[in-house]
Order: structure tokens, then sequence, then C-alpha cells
């Protein structure tokens, strides 16, 4: 994963019918995406839990190379928004669809 695309597809795949609310995955270096019950798109507007981190990091979650409570206790992922709901987004994130 490279590209916002590219991470929008991967976390659809996972996020899809399984996330509820909305969480804002927020990536300095390359963007920001948008998630719901129905997917991931690049856009920044607002919701309920915000998840930032480089790129990096959310790669590493998504390919279930980086556990999302590991890398949110080493402060490489910041939270803003409820911690527990945001690492059941992390575990959703980081697990085969």
């Amino acid at each position: 994963m490279t590209t916002l695309a590219d991470f929008a597809t991967a976390v659809t795949a996972r996020a899809k019918g399984r996330i509820r609310g909305t969480v804002r995955l927020a990536m300095p270096d390359l963007g920001t995406l948008f998630v719901d019950e129905t997917g991931a798109i690049e856009s920044d507007k607002e919701a309920e839990i915000t998840l930032t981190a480089k790129s990096d990091v959310f790669k590493n979650i998504v390919s279930g190379d980086q556990d999302p409570a590991m890398a949110f206790m080493t402060r490489k992922l910041k939270v803003d928004g409820n911690p527990m709901r945001a690492l059941k987004i992390g575990e959703i994130l980081s697990s085969d669809p």
C-alpha cells in the first residue's frame, strides 16, 4: 500500500459491514480516509473517532504486522475519541475480512 487509494481498498475490505459509527484515519504524510459501515473513502470530514499515525504505521496495522494496542501504547498511533472503541476499530482493521 503506497497510495491513499490502496489504503481505501484495503480498509474497505476489512471495515465494510463491521465498523459501527464513523472513524477518520489521518495520515499526515499521505492523506485522510473517512470510514463507516460502507467502507473507506478519501475525505477529511469529521468522524466520531480520529486515529492519527504515519502511513507506515497504518500499513503495518492493516497487514497484521503491528498490533494496534501496542502502536497506541508506544504513541505511534494517536486517538481522538473513545480509546476503547478505537482499539476495537484497530482490531477490525488488523483482522482478515
